[in-house]
């Protein structure tokens, strides 16, 4: 066998993964390996920065209702640590590790089927319609999983909750506010990961597509075959 000929198959081998690849993707175990992987990655990027979480949730509530001057991120950073102590960085862990692993999981899992869809619907898969799978994929994730992030927030904020636990507290919430309070925020929420998710995905999936198409453009056997 020739040069040539290896080549040829070795690039006809890549390309038939490459095809194997986008089938598996639309297809119920393809979705669910998906949903596990990308479910998995945020929860322990979750985990590693959850502190950092922590202090821009109190960040951000700092003064509510009140008037005065605004500390920075390490001044706070003291102040948590010395009135209640490291534990209180990973108030709300369980709540934001349950979160991660649903949104990770669904806006990924989500993805791949919705733009396989307008792929069958519309004939066509190009920018616009990963644009729109990304923004779907992102907003509906986002209002799934919103009850959870309220409950992650409610506990950042206070150390006096960490006797109570998540279970307890969102009871409390849905008793004493109704169960609409689970979804306070949903809008700009589902709107802020609609953009990222719709970026991030799109973005990444045009320029594996791009890679791809310049790929078989060095390969003119293929285009002719």
């Amino acid at each position: 066998m020739d040069g040539n000929s290896s080549s040829r198959n070795s690039s006809l081998s890549g390309a038939f993964k490459f095809n194997e690849k986008r089938i598996s993707a639309s297809s119920p175990s393809g979705a669910l390996y998906h949903f596990g992987t990308s479910g998995v990655s945020v929860a322990v990027a979750t985990g590693l920065t959850h502190p950092l979480d922590v202090l821009k949730v109190r960040l951000q509530m700092q003064l509510v209702g009140q008037r005065g001057s605004l500390i920075g991120m390490g001044p706070l950073f003291v102040q948590v640590m010395k009135n209640e102590g490291p534990k209180s960085l990973y108030l709300g862990l369980t709540p934001a590790l349950t979160r991660s692993l649903l949104y990770g999981g669904l806006r990924l899992g989500l993805y791949e089927p919705s733009k396989y869809a307008c792929d069958w619907a519309f004939g066509s898969n190009n920018i616009l319609f990963k644009i729109a799978s990304g923004a779907f994929a992102g907003a509906i994730s986002t209002a799934l999983t919103n009850p959870v992030e309220v409950l992650k927030v409610r506990l950042q904020m206070n150390s006096d909750l960490r006797q109570r636990g998540p279970i307890a507290e969102m009871r409390r919430i849905v008793s004493k506010e109704g169960i609409g309070a689970l979804w306070k925020g949903v809008g700009p929420a589902s709107v802020r990961a609609a953009a990222l998710t719709a970026s991030q995905l799109a973005t990444y999936d045009e320029s594996k597509q791009l890679k791809y198409n310049s790929w078989l453009g060095e390969h003119p056997y293929y285009s002719t075959h």
